[in-house]
Parts: structure tokens; C-alpha cells; sequence
């Protein structure tokens, strides 16, 4: 039970997302001063429980549809123990609504001890990125553009801007921090679904990759990692020296990464060899910037 427990949080993946919160949030200490390290552990709490209750939220919606797959190499990958405890019964459905619910609420009393506006802030983001994950999970069923990827990705992007409303105000630097995340947030997805596609296939989810092919998610990888390389140079404004080499050292990892799925002529195989360049790619983002708020 611990592993199916362990599998639903993805536990493997859970200390990368306090970490993406708290560059936020250091980024408005550097700005608006007010740091303190109870402030930092409480926003540190609030990005974990917040991720916890979203994955269980993703599990839970999709798991129906779950029980389709076909190969279990993003279960795996994904999932420390290779389990998917809703949709194989091993978590009962009312249970895991519960187990949304728990860490939704804890984040939610503690970010009511935020001064307000900026509880204020960081609730309405919370609140909204729940709501457009159930619309992206349910649109992409359905859809003949990508109206679910597009607008069903912008939590991603929030969520290191909802550690910045923390400690600070919306700004040009939290506007720039969105436009920045955002793109990559989508190539993320991109080229996630195209190393699910034979399970999208069989789910009948509408992805980037079913709807256009293993060559149209290659274009908008592509794409995406250009305009992620624009919005760079202009968040990097707003940076200090070390989070800007970690800008560059994030990005320099994005480019082998579409060069292998490029070269792998954009299969799932070769989504699933760049997926990890991906992730490493947002740790050294965001670490860069603690680090710069540290030095």
C-alpha cells in the first residue's frame, strides 16, 4: 500500500516542485524584501501539497482512461513503483478524492497565513490551476485543435509566478516569469504526450502528437524551445549573474534534447530519451535562481 501510495504523489518528483515555487518567491524577496526563513518553509510547504493534490487530481480524473494503456513506459517513469493505484484499483476513487482534498485544504490554510493580498493571489492561482487541469484532462478527450494543451498548460507557468505573488506583487518580472515558463511548459507537454502516444492512441486522447502526426509535435518542440530561448534574454533581465548562467546552462540542456528527438524522427522513443534533459533542465532553473538569492 505504501507504494501505491508513494506511486500516486510521485513521490520521486515531489522535491522539484517546491523548489520551482520558491524561485518565485526569492525572486520577491530580492525585490521586495520581507525574507525569513518561516516565510520560505511555509511557501516550500504550500508548492508541495499544492503538487501532491494536483497529481492525485490528474490520477483520479483520468482514471478511466488509464486502465487503456497499452505499455507502461511512462507509468514507470513517472511513477517510482511502475503503478497506477486509481485505475488499477489498488486506491479506491472516493479514497483518492480524499487524498486531493487533504493536501488541497493544508495548502490552502497556509496560504491564509500569507499577508494579505498576497494570500489572496496565491489562492485564486491555486484555484484556477485545479480548474484548468480538469479542463485539459477532459478538453484533450475531445478536441480538433489544441485548445487543452494551450490554455490547460498555463499551471504550469503559474506556479513558479504564484511562489513570486507570495512575497510580491504582480509586476513586470512576475509577468516575464510566466512568459518565460510557459513555452517550455509546452514543449514539456509536447514531448510527454509523444513518448505516451500508443497510449493516447488507445485512450483516444486528442495530443499534439495524434492530431498532428510525430511530425507536427516536433514543430511545436521546436517552436516552443525557440521562443522559450526569446523570453530568456528577457527574463534574464531581471535576474542576478548566477540564476542567468543558470538560464543558460537550463537551456544548453534543451538543445540536445530536441536534437534527439530530431534525430530520432520525433517517435516515442525519442520522446522518452529527452524527457529527463527536460526535467534536469527546470531544476537547474529554478535552483539557479535560489542559488543567486543564497550568494
Amino acid at each position: 500500500m505504501i507504494r501505491a501510495y508513494a506511486d500516486l504523489l510521485r513521490i520521486h518528483f515531489s522535491f522539484a516542485w517546491p523548489l520551482l515555487f520558491c524561485s518565485g518567491t526569492v525572486l520577491a524577496f530580492a525585490a521586495y524584501g520581507g525574507f525569513s526563513r518561516a516565510y520560505l518553509i511555509t511557501a516550500a510547504l504550500i508548492g508541495l501539497l499544492g503538487f501532491e493534490a494536483g497529481m492525485v487530481l490528474n490520477d483520479y480524473v483520468d482514471r478511466v482512461y488509464d486502465t487503456r494503456d497499452v505499455e507502461d513506459r511512462m507509468t514507470r517513469y513517472w511513477r517510482i513503483f511502475g503503478t497506477r493505484p486509481v485505475a488499477e484499483g489498488l486506491i479506491s476513487a472516493r479514497h483518492a478524492l480524499y487524498l486531493f482534498a487533504m493536501p488541497a485544504l493544508a495548502a490552502l490554510a497556509l496560504i491564509l497565513t500569507l499577508p494579505f493580498p498576497h494570500s489572496l493571489f496565491v489562492a485564486l492561482i491555486m484555484g484556477y490551476s485545479f480548474g484548468v487541469e480538469v479542463f485539459y484532462q477532459v478538453k484533450k478527450r475531445s478536441q480538433s485543435v489544441p485548445v487543452a494543451q494551450l490554455l490547460g498548460r498555463t499551471d504550469f507557468a503559474l506556479f513558479p509566478v504564484a511562489g513570486y505573488l507570495a512575497a510580491g506583487m504582480p509586476d513586470t518580472t512576475a509577468l516575464l516569469s510566466f512568459l518565460f515558463f510557459y513555452p517550455y511548459a509546452l514543449a514539456h507537454l509536447a514531448a510527454n504526450d509523444l513518448a505516451d502516444l500508443r497510449n493516447d492512441l488507445a485512450r483516444g486522447m486528442k495530443t499534439v502528437s495524434v492530431l498532428y502526426g510525430e511530425r507536427g509535435a516536433v514543430i511545436m518542440i521546436a517552436g516552443c524551445i525557440a521562443l522559450h530561448g526569446v523570453m530568456a534574454v528577457f527574463f534574464a533581465g531581471a535576474l542576478v549573474p548566477v540564476a542567468q548562467a543558470a538560464l543558460i546552462a537550463g537551456f544548453f540542456l534543451l538543445l540536445p534534447a530536441t536534437g534527439l528527438i530530431l534525430r530520432g524522427g520525433g517517435t516515442p522513443e525519442a520522446g522518452m530519451r529527452a524527457l529527463p534533459l527536460f526535467h534536469v533542465t527546470l531544476v537547474v532553473y529554478a535552483g539557479g535562481i535560489l542559488l543567486g538569492f543564497v550568494v
